[in-house]
């Protein structure tokens, strides 16, 4: 006999009544979410083979364990189908590490959001977009694994605006953030398999991040160009006293011009990494660094992140247009790191 499921049942007349309901409770992320009902939350749990009281993460800041049956209640409120639900899993395991630092991201004024990026064959199997409107809206698993977690860190964590979560401004990634790798166009080595994955294993690497930055570069025809736009472009946006970590996205046109000459992705970190660092005197003439310009101010530098490894590049977006983007992360330094988990599927 399968374990009851524990959660309070509300009764409704029909499916508008329903959803009106989760309104009313401060449910939902101000779309209409699809009700819970307990063929729906069963069939996620037995897509990703646990047992409803199964603890996933627990969020130490929170005091708030993530059951299995909490996290597929809200994957069903998000429109997820069964077969992405343990995409969703890995994606609550990896903001529960406590690498992730789940407290700063999930309060921050700064408003971060989680960026997912999904590798591996189930990002092809479940059709993960990896192409054409790589952050925008068209596709159904992209858009509701994202709105997934944005809903149990809600409803399940508490991370709830105006409350727990103190974002100034936000972003629309808070609402869903989720891409996968091009793997099978990419010239380079996986992102998951840089971290120490093999190829046919299923990952999702998450980021507590800002919005993407778009730049273009229509102009050059060589690695070194396209990149030295784009370190200028980062080098002066967002918040360049420091991060823990950026993401650059690089589409099919700047993917085939920088891997034409062979560059791979450690040469595009080593790259970016020594030529977005402001000096001193620039940090403080724009006001970003406190006190006075001092002698030496204008040849002591300050890199974005501490080190090339830091900047996780990634293989995605349309064939067509020069346009990529870079994405900071949130906080200052080692404040969140991202966290790469395992997809695990029952056989």
């Amino acid at each position: 006999m399968p374990t009851q499921l524990t959660s309070r049942r509300y009764p409704a007349d029909d499916l508008l009544q329903a959803m009106e309901l989760c309104f009313e409770k401060g449910w939902t992320d101000g779309l209409p979410v699809i009700p819970p009902t307990e063929p729906r939350v069963r069939a996620l749990l037995d897509a990703a083979g646990l047992e409803p009281g199964r603890e996933i993460a627990f969020i130490a800041h929170r005091n708030v364990a993530v059951t299995a049956e909490k996290a597929a209640i809200n994957a069903a409120m998000a429109g997820c189908r069964p077969e992405y639900f343990p995409v969703v899993v890995a994606g609550v395991e990896a903001i529960g590490d406590p690498r992730w630092a789940y407290h700063g991201p999930g309060t921050s004024t700064a408003g971060a959001a989680v960026l997912m990026i999904v590798n591996g064959p189930v990002a092809r199997e479940l059709d993960i977009n990896a192409g054409d409107n790589l952050f925008g809206p068209g596709w159904r698993a992209n858009l509701t694994i994202g709105r997934a977690i944005r809903l149990i860190m809600r409803n399940v964590c508490g991370s709830r605006p105006g409350t727990l979560d103190r974002g100034t401004i936000g972003h629309p990634g808070k609402l869903s953030y989720v891409i996968a790798e091009n793997e099978r166009e990419s010239p380079w080595i996986p992102l998951h398999v840089e971290r120490g994955f093999a190829a046919d294993q299923s990952a999702v690497t998450v980021l507590a991040a800002e919005a993407p930055h778009q730049f273009y570069n229509q102009l050059s025809a060589t690695a070194e160009g396209v990149l030295t736009t784009l370190a200028d472009d980062m080098r002066i946006s967002g918040n360049v006293m420091g991060q823990p970590q950026y993401a650059v996205v690089l589409a099919g046109e700047h993917t085939r011009t920088i891997s034409r000459e062979g560059w791979q992705k450690a040469e595009i970190r080593k790259f970016l990494f020594e030529h977005t660092q402001n000096s001193h005197a620039h940090l403080k003439r724009t006001q970003r660094m406190a006190g006075a310009v001092q002698p030496g101010d204008e040849t002591r530098m300050r890199p974005l992140v501490e080190s090339p490894d830091d900047i996780l590049v990634v293989a995605a977006g349309g064939r067509a247009g020069a346009f990529s983007a870079y994405i900071p992360g949130w906080g200052s330094k080692r404040a969140s790191q991202s966290v790469t988990k395992e997809i695990r599927r029952p056989r």
